[in-house]
């Protein structure tokens, strides 16, 4: 009797997603959270709002060819340019 070895591999799809939520969360950890002060809840929504527009208005990404995300989602006519903006 002649003796085989399997291996099974994974191949998790949603990898690329899960690393692109661990770098944004590494980007808002260290450009939002670890560079501001909080007073109360209030400072923090106004800061949060005004880095959340900085990053997806003004800010270019290069992954989307050196658009903003609001600019990317119109260009493309998708969905996601409400969402954004909101």
């Amino acid at each position: 009797m002649q003796r085989r070895i399997y291996s099974v591999e994974h191949t998790d799809s949603n990898r690329q997603y899960r690393n692109a939520y661990g770098r944004f969360n590494g980007r808002y950890r260290d450009e939002f959270l670890n560079e501001h002060w909080f007073s109360d809840l209030p400072d923090v929504v106004m800061k949060a709002e005004a880095w959340r527009v900085d990053y997806n208005e003004v800010r270019p990404h290069s992954s989307l060819g050196y658009l903003t995300p609001a600019g990317y989602a119109a260009m493309h006519g998708t969905e996601t340019e409400a969402k954004l903006s909101h």
